[in-house]
């Protein structure tokens, strides 16, 4: 029989009003946040969601009927997202309002601009910015880009140690 309790880190903070609805296929990692009245939520996929990564207000992370959602260590998801059964790499920046359908795959430390579209199948590569609707690649991110990328990360698992008191 299949275990029904999602499995969260003790360390992860969890707003008022998040829901979470699914079992153990989901699993959010050490010193993660989840921001008041996101929802997570799996129909039998996999919900993985890396360390010290941050799910902001009001955001959707859903699986699809054909895949899971999978979110690396150290990523941002801005306010008002919809992750859809796709793939985010280490170190990634999704801004604000952004929508990401099945089968997206971001690479490590990119960053999607604010209300951003990815459709289905989408691929940005490691190390580049994108945004539009539809969103395509711009740039290559500069060495001083990638590495201001965990800041934001960090910002939140501090952010949520306030809370907490």
């Amino acid at each position: 029989m299949k275990d029904n309790i999602p499995n969260i880190d003790e360390s992860v903070f969890i707003a008022p009003g998040v829901q979470i609805a699914g079992g153990d296929e989901i699993q959010i990692g050490k010193n993660s946040s989840i921001w008041f009245n996101s929802v997570i939520r799996s129909s039998g996929q996999e919900v993985l969601i890396g360390e010290r990564s941050n799910v902001q207000d009001g955001s959707v992370i859903h699986t699809s009927t054909s895949g899971g959602t999978y979110i690396g260590d150290d990523v941002t998801i801005g306010h008002m997202c919809l992750i859809h059964g796709c793939t985010i790499g280490n170190r990634t920046l999704i801004g604000m309002g952004s929508l990401l359908m099945n089968g997206v795959k971001i690479g490590n430390d990119c960053i999607i601009g604010a209300g951003s579209l990815l459709t289905q199948g989408t691929v940005i590569p490691d190390g580049h910015m994108a945004f539009g609707r539809p969103a395509k690649v711009i740039r290559p991110l500069t060495e001083e880009e990638i590495a201001g990328l965990p800041a934001h990360a960090e910002e939140y698992v501090e952010e949520a140690k306030k809370f907490r008191e």
